[in-house]
């Protein structure tokens, strides 16, 4: 699904991603995980062409992604959601999911005067696709709430929602339980894994180490910008140097 070879990025002397490669098959969800500053967001916003590469190349489901924008990259099936909300405060909560969906003939001028009635059938099944999201995500008695209503949690899962309107073959996420009471987290947990049924990939970045474990096939770890490891929960658990990383060697642990 998604492959990256010997994918390295600096910031002026800083190694930031140093020689990343892996490939990440078809396992169902993965899991990124590292200390503080292990270059882990850096990695994703690469990947979904926030930031260019120094060297190397990412590939989505065989053909080459380095380089495009991120739009692009979303239309050829990978979607992301960040640390930080950005849903549209203002915009209702459904309208939001709405307003997420892709290539929609109602943003272009033309259409509105020539191909009304199919401007409205879009709309319609639009409106009818979001409020199944909602209702996935246990927010459809929210829809008609301003966005920025909503708790930092259920903002978090209306991200998710967005990224779920442009039908992804791929989902990064990046912390997605930070911030989130734990009855969200379980409705979020729930959620992630019936996507995972339906067959869509997900990658994510998280520290809830028990999460992680619970939801994740297989982890890779990262450590001052390089792939230190990868392999099942229990192999990571157990493996010394991934134990280093997080708590220093033996001599500095205490």
């Amino acid at each position: 699904m998604l492959e990256l070879k010997n994918v390295r990025k600096s910031f002026g002397g800083l190694i930031a991603v140093n020689d990343v490669s892996f490939d990440l098959g078809d396992v169902g969800i993965s899991g990124l995980i590292g200390p503080n500053g292990s270059g882990k967001t850096t990695l994703f916003h690469l990947i979904s062409g926030f930031y260019k590469l120094d060297s190397g190349t990412i590939s989505l489901k065989g053909e080459p992604i380095s380089g495009l924008p991120p739009h692009a990259i979303s239309q050829l099936g990978l979607s992301r959601t960040f640390q930080q909300t950005r849903v549209l405060p203002f915009l209702s909560t459904l309208d939001n999911l709405i307003s997420a969906a892709p290539n929609q003939l109602g943003e272009n001028l033309l259409p509105l005067f020539f191909m009304a009635k199919k401007v409205r059938q879009e709309e319609a099944l639009n409106r009818e696709k979001a409020m199944e999201i909602l209702e996935q995500l246990k927010l459809s008695d929210l829809a008609t709430l301003p966005a920025g209503d909503l708790s930092y949690g259920q903002q978090k899962l209306l991200e998710l929602g967005r990224v779920l309107m442009a039908d992804p073959a791929l989902i990064i996420l990046d912390e997605p339980t930070a911030g989130i009471n734990p009855s969200l987290i379980r409705s979020l947990v729930t959620t992630l894994k019936q996507l995972r049924d339906k067959g869509i990939k997900i990658f994510l970045v998280e520290h809830n180490m028990p999460l992680v474990a619970e939801l994740c096939e297989k982890i890779y770890v990262m450590d001052s910008g390089a792939l230190i490891f990868s392999g099942s929960p229990e192999e990571v658990q157990g493996n010394k140097r991934v134990i280093e990383a997080y708590l220093g060697r033996d001599n500095n642990a205490a």
